[in-house]
C-alpha cells in the first residue's frame, strides 16, 4: 500500500501521542541527549539502544522486513534518535498512511496499539534509544489484531475522543 498523506505530527495529534524536539546543533547533541534520557528516564525506567545498519545488526534484512510489517506493541513505544534517520508509518481514521520522518533530536511516542510500521530512508542507518518500564518486551502482533486488548483500548480512546467508532485504525 502506498503513502497516501504527509503531515505533521500535530495535525493528526488525536491519533498519534508525539512530541517533536528540533534537531540539535551538533555540539550539543550529547549533552541534550543526556538531558532528554535523564528526563525519559524519570518517567520510564529502562533504555536500551538499537543500532540498525546492515553492518551492525544480525539477520539485517529479515529484522527491516519485520518492522515493516504493519503490527501492534501491547505497550507504548518510546523512541528518541541519535543518529542516522528513518519513517514510522501509522494508519489516520481513513485507513490511510501518514508518514512520519524521524532524524537526530526528535522523539515519538506510538500507544500501544495503534498499528503501525517501521522502515529506514536511504541513509540505511538509524540509533534509537528505546525506552521503556521494567524488562523490555518487542512482541509486534501483526494485522489484524482487533480483538487484542491494547487495540481494543486505543479503538475506545479514539471513539470517546472523536465520538465515532472507527473498525480499523
Amino acid at each position: 500500500m502506498s503513502i497516501s498523506i504527509y503531515l505533521p505530527v500535530l495535525k493528526f495529534g488525536k491519533f498519534l501521542v508525539a512530541i517533536w524536539l528540533a534537531s540539535p546543533p551538533p555540539l550539543v547533541a550529547a549533552p541534550r541527549c543526556e538531558l532528554m534520557r535523564r528526563y525519559l528516564l524519570a518517567l520510564r525506567d529502562c533504555s536500551d539502544l538499537l543500532d540498525l545498519c546492515p553492518e551492525k545488526v544480525d539477520n539485517y534484512e529479515q529484522k527491516l522486513k519485520n518492522f515493516y510489517t504493519e503490527h501492534i506493541h501491547g505497550d507504548e513505544e518510546i523512541r528518541y534518535c541519535l543518529e542516522g534517520s528513518g519513517y514510522f508509518d501509522v494508519r489516520d481514521k481513513e485507513d490511510r498512511w501518514i508518514r512520519i520522518w524521524i532524524k537526530p533530536g526528535d522523539l515519538i511516542v506510538l500507544p500501544a496499539g495503534i498499528y503501525h510500521r517501521f522502515t529506514l530512508d536511504t541513509s540505511n542507518y538509524i540509533k534509537l534509544m528505546r525506552l521503556f518500564v521494567g524488562e523490555p518486551v518487542w512482541t509486534a502482533f501483526n494485522r489484524p489484531q482487533e480483538e487484542h486488548p491494547a487495540r481494543k483500548q486505543y479503538a475506545r480512546s479514539l471513539t470517546d475522543k472523536v465520538g465515532v467508532a472507527l473498525a480499523a485504525h
